[in-house]
């Protein structure tokens, strides 16, 4: 069994032996302070090269608002009154009330875990998940496994192709189990736009940047709704920051929403779509096979300004966009 020495010091071998300051530019300082540490910890581990993560990364815990962005105030927030958890799975629970049939079942307990349900695997629906200000037990209610967090442990390690770092767990995770949410700096359009312009690369960019608009609505009363924001995870991000895109991918990404009053600001949820061994890479799709790309590869005046993909999967569709 890998010693911590074996699992850290690999990495942070900049930190003199048994000595590991708390100083905001080390990345093990930032991850070692995540609540959920002492049971899913990050570890990051380069056995490749001497390249370390970018020093002017920051892990954080959960995404942060930018300049121009005011989140709604959680003393406003409401949430059902449920008193027994079990009533947290069906319609009876209010936090249900906005999903297209609001009997569905979304999580499924399975000796005692919550997982995805198949139904909601299969589709693209967000999920509304009990929080904060609901009356349920927080522990116990099987409606707030996103809310509950990460309890897969992570290593962030340096791929051996080329492709930079990517993420694997040390744990089997089993189809429909929450990994982890996607996190980074929540900018406005405006913002996302100058940010592009300034990178050396506008789609090297367009990795991190993933905009909120699962809920934009032009016609809605809810004008919040009708301008979207992004996040920008290039900078401060969490490890999920790290999963690289494969054509046949083992995650997806579902929204999803806690209160409704968050709905503009909903949260990027990786769920496993099919069983994955452990240390296996964990991939997602960055464009979860969008048909326009298709087209523009049988336009060969476009394929110059596309970026190649390398995944090297069978289902490789040979470019991101």
């Amino acid at each position: 069994m890998a010693t911590f020495r074996d699992t850290f010091m690999p990495h942070f071998k900049g930190h003199p032996e048994g000595w590991l300051p708390a100083e905001k530019d080390c990345h093990w300082c930032q991850i070692a302070t995540y609540k959920t540490h002492g049971t899913a910890y990050v570890s990051i581990i380069n056995r490749v090269d001497e390249v370390p993560l970018q020093t002017n990364f920051l892990f954080i815990e959960s995404s942060e608002p930018g300049e121009g962005i005011i989140l709604p105030d959680p003393n406003f927030f409401s949430g059902c009154d449920c008193r027994k958890s079990g009533h947290c799975k069906t319609g009876r629970c209010t936090c249900h009330q906005d999903m297209a049939d609001p009997d569905d079942v979304v999580y499924e307990t399975i000796d005692g875990k919550s997982y995805l349900s198949e139904e909601f695997l299969e589709s693209r629906d967000p999920i509304y998940e009990c929080h904060s200000a609901c009356s349920c037990p927080a522990l116990k209610c099987p409606n707030r496994v996103v809310e509950r967090g990460r309890t897969i442990p992570l290593t962030i390690f340096r791929t051996t192709d080329g492709r930079g770092w990517g993420v694997k767990s040390p744990n089997n995770i089993k189809k429909g189990q929450f990994v982890d949410c996607y996190i980074g700096e929540i900018i406005t359009a405006e913002e996302t736009e100058i940010r592009r312009q300034n990178s050396d690369v506008a789609a090297k960019k367009d990795v991190y940047l993933f905009e909120l608009d699962k809920f934009k609505d032009d016609a809605s009363r809810d004008e919040s709704l009708a301008e979207t924001v992004y996040i920008d995870g290039e900078f401060k991000s969490g490890p999920s920051r790290f999963i690289n895109h494969s054509c046949d991918p083992n995650l997806r990404i579902f929204a999803r929403v806690g209160d409704h009053a968050m709905k503009r600001f909903h949260e990027l949820a990786f769920f496993a779509i099919k069983d994955i061994p452990h240390d296996t890479e964990l991939t997602f799709d960055y464009v979860d096979g969008e048909d326009k790309l298709e087209q523009s590869q049988r336009d060969p005046s476009q394929r110059k300004e596309m970026t190649r993909c390398l995944c090297k999967s069978k289902k490789c569709r040979g470019y991101l966009w």
